[in-house]
């Protein structure tokens, strides 16, 4: 009769215990960087929940995994300001209440107002950080920056390069040919004929690719393993190496540099839709922007993070001055010709 009595008190146990809150699981497709345990243990804390990121290595493989039935996977994404208006437009966003997002207002007014995620007179994402896509050297192959994306052709640097397999490359390509001449703006909206000289000028270049990188960190063990010299990358790379002791460079060359204003947005197949909007307060609030600042070393959206950094950090930030920050770097639009650009990008990669 005991053991019966305790075989019935633990089925119950079992059942009860099935009955109990489940732990809440917000999922993320984010760039990389964007979910450090430095910043997310205190808001799986604070709400009792699991944050699991998956990193996308592309803006386009971000569209194409929202597009090809995946959207329900995911409840939080970061997407540039290249393919944030198309998402939004595609009915693949949620429109964000921003009266629960309190550190709203102190967002950069410039990227706040911007148009890129709002339509039909609601918002679907917060800005979260910007930056540029720099040029990263050895500084023991080159003592003196390069000044110029030209600089990538020199027959000096055969097998010493490596390239973002991504449209920005594309974008450097026609920078180098002059095609963000007087208008910037040009860089997404190139004819056929500017396309097909920029795919001469990339394959050209090819002698002189190591690897075209998908990921920051494949860039970084690339120079760790002195397999390349040169490449344009991310600050998040750069911060990674000098942790490392590597002797890394960074710098924008004379022509500029393309870059990017990544939002934060709430799936509209998000099954999480309360708490992801928890997550994007806290992510733009000045305590944690400052936490992934000191990961990526990208520029925050909230200028009040500038309180809680040193004035070193400040200036490194681009925080005392952003506007002339900005006016090197041709932050990325959206390219209405983004499938031609595609198959230009594919022909490079594939020309022998």
């Amino acid at each position: 009769m005991k053991r019966a009595a305790f075989a019935a008190i633990f089925v119950l146990a079992i059942l009860f215990a099935g009955c109990g809150p489940k732990t809440e699981t917000l999922s993320l497709l984010v760039w990389e960087g964007y979910a450090d345990p430095s910043f997310l243990k205190a808001f799986e804390d604070a709400h009792h929940c699991k944050v699991v990121a998956s990193y996308m290595g592309s803006s386009d493989e971000l569209v194409a995994k929202l597009r090809g039935g995946s959207a329900g996977n995911y409840d939080v994404i970061s997407p540039s300001s290249d393919v944030a208006t198309s998402i939004v437009h595609a009915g693949l966003a949620a429109p964000l209440d921003l009266l629960k997002i309190s550190a709203y207002p102190q967002l950069s007014a410039r990227l706040r107002d911007s148009p890129l995620v709002k339509a039909n007179g609601q918002t679907y994402g917060v800005p979260f950080v910007w930056g540029p896509n720099p040029l990263l050297y050895d500084t023991n192959a080159f003592p003196k920056a390069p000044d110029s994306w030209s600089d990538l052709w020199n027959p000096k640097l055969k097998g010493k390069i490596s390239l973002w397999d991504e449209l920005s490359s594309v974008y450097m390509a026609a920078q180098v040919l002059g095609y963000d001449k007087p208008d910037p703006n040009q860089l997404y909206n190139l004819s056929d004929e500017q396309l097909e000289a920029v795919k001469r000028k990339l394959i050209e270049l090819k002698p002189n690719i190591r690897k075209y990188w998908t990921t920051g960190g494949e860039l970084t063990n690339l120079f760790q393993n002195h397999e390349i010299t040169v490449a344009m990358g991310w600050p998040l790379m750069t911060t990674q190496l000098r942790k490392l002791s590597y002797p890394i460079g960074e710098t924008i060359p004379n022509e500029n540099t393309t870059g990017w204003i990544d939002h934060l947005m709430i799936t509209a197949a998000s099954s999480h839709k309360e708490l992801a909007q928890a997550f994007l307060e806290y992510m733009v609030e000045p305590q944690t922007q400052k936490l992934v600042t000191d990961v990526t070393h990208y520029t925050p959206a909230n200028p009040a993070t500038a309180q809680l950094l040193t004035p070193d950090e400040v200036k490194s930030l681009h925080l005392d001055d952003p506007d002339a920050y900005m006016k090197r770097i041709y932050f990325w639009q959206d390219v209405p010709r983004r499938q031609k650009y595609t198959e230009i990008w594919n022909e490079v990669k594939n020309a022998q």
